[in-house]
């Protein structure tokens, strides 16, 4: 499935029919190919040939759906940004990726030494020739940043060829098809809701809203208003959901069933859910190296909570020991997981790729087991790896920020729980001896150099951070001696 020409093949099959809509304009299947044919067009009076690479530092709205085709149509690759960066987080990933042009919010300072364009400016119609659609199933199509276990950020690079083959898996998986609506609430310069909530409905050829940024008390009443069949959310935003007063009972009969992903939900949850407000919920597993998804429950099958499901059909899952033997049904170890979606691999990192696809399995890091039927339990994460919201958060990246301080010797961040956001950050700081660490001093350096839910919650300042026997922090001590504490308060 070729998704530069989607466009053309959606209004070739239902011109009047509804495409993509937000709180601003509804387009028409015919009118998303008239604005993606302009923006395409416009890209070209840009300079932007094939290969290049497109940054769009977009919040959630039409212009981006416009954006993603109109680069494809061109044979361009689009990196998403989040607008919520700081400055110098924005500049690496644009310097990283090479990015040639960056599409930037009405308003928005532009991004030095590099072209920007204003969204309110992109071509809305053009009297040029239209640009024929052209990709290639391994012309890179997605450039997706993830933090790394070093702190910094990398590009995870999808081709066509994962994008093409994900949506089919999924779109089978849900069985989408174009009686379907989406309701987009993740934001999209996340793999999920780029793939899941628009790209999958449109291939099945479903219709897409794109909500307005989540609340919990104004989110049923887009429900009702807008009527989709299914959305894809985090288990922060079900446990929003499931806390709001007893009175609140939203008609959902339009919904066939909510997504939940990103991070592993309470079995609890889901089943409390349901119950209230009478849609399941499905959960699943992924990330962004597999092109958004691995495993989900079936729609037609038992639907296990506490289980992530089973594998999306053409992938397979693998439990490996240390030394990458298959471990036996109920055994625990890390996550293997082979397919068409598995990333390309990591931009400019070969010996990184190397490591994490051997042989054609991707090693996830993470880890699971699975029982005799083939669905996937996780136990553990990605070594220290913390998950606020859905948000991926790797200790290492704050560590270097708290590390610049010259009061601070050794730093050790970890996630606690939180009852909203699943896990919140805290740091243990060890000061520089005959120093005292100044903790308003860590919150302002903190603020300048990381987003907003990387940053700390709380510092503990420390007489010393307790080592393994190699003299490594040990981590295991420190969320020990946290949780103790946090007991005793």
């Amino acid at each position: 499935m070729d998704f530069a020409s989607l466009p053309d093949r959606r209004t070739e099959l239902d011109p009047h029919g509804p495409a993509v809509s937000d709180g601003r304009q509804s387009l028409t299947n015919a009118k998303l190919l008239q604005r993606v044919r302009a923006a395409a067009r416009h890209l070209q009076d840009l300079g932007i040939e094939p290969g290049d690479v497109v940054a769009l530092k977009l919040t959630n709205r039409v212009e981006f759906v416009l954006l993603l085709f109109a680069s494809w149509r061109i044979g361009a690759t689009v990196t998403p940004v989040n607008p919520k960066l700081t400055e110098v987080e924005v500049a690496r990933q644009l310097k990283d990726s090479s990015a040639r042009l960056v599409v930037v919010e009405d308003g928005t300072t532009a991004e030095g030494g590099i072209t920007t364009l204003a969204v309110a400016d992109v071509y809305e119609e053009t009297a040029g020739g239209d640009p024929r659609p052209q990709s290639h199933p391994s012309a890179p199509a997605l450039l997706i940043y993830t933090s790394g276990t070093t702190g910094v950020p990398k590009g995870v690079v999808l081709d066509h060829a994962n994008i093409d083959a994900m949506t089919d898996m999924i779109r089978k998986a849900l069985e989408l098809g174009p009686t379907d609506r989406s309701l987009l609430i993740l934001p999209l310069f996340h793999v999920n809701g780029t793939v899941v909530s628009v790209l999958t409905p449109l291939l099945a050829g479903a219709s897409v809203v794109i909500a307005d940024r989540f609340d919990p008390h104004t989110f049923f009443d887009a429900i009702e208003r807008e009527r989709p069949t299914f959305f894809s959310a985090v288990p922060t935003i079900y446990n929003m959901l499931a806390a709001l007063p007893d009175a609140v009972r939203p008609d959902t009969s339009s919904v066939r069933y909510g997504i939940c992903g990103s991070a592993p939900a309470p079995a609890e949850l889901l089943t409390r859910f349901e119950a209230r407000y009478g849609f399941p919920l499905i959960e699943g597993y992924g990330l962004s190296e597999t092109s958004c998804a691995c495993t989900i429950n079936p729609l037609a099958g038992p639907r296990r909570a506490g289980t992530v499901g089973l594998p999306f059909p053409g992938q397979e899952i693998r439990i490996a020991d240390a030394s990458g033997t298959e471990l036996a049904p109920g055994e625990a170890g890390q996550v293997l997981v082979r397919g068409a979606n598995v990333m390309r691999g990591y931009l400019g990192r070969p010996d990184e790729t190397a490591r994490t696809v051997v042989d054609g399995w991707l090693h996830t890091g993470d880890i699971g087991r699975l029982d005799a039927e083939g669905y996937l339990t996780l136990v553990g994460r990605s070594k220290d790896m913390i998950i606020r919201g859905g948000e991926n958060i790797y200790p290492k990246e704050i560590e270097d920020v708290l590390a610049g301080d010259e009061s601070v010797l050794e730093v050790a961040v970890i996630g606690v729980p939180d009852e909203k956001w699943g896990e919140v950050v805290v740091a243990y700081v060890q000061p520089r001896p005959g120093l005292t660490v100044d903790t308003a001093a860590l919150e302002a350096l903190c603020a300048r150099s990381l987003s907003g839910y990387k940053r700390p919650t709380a510092f503990f300042v420390v007489e010393e951070i307790p080592k393994n026997a190699v003299g490594k922090i040990d981590k295991i001590s420190v969320r020990a001696a946290h949780a103790a504490a946090s007991v005793g308060a």
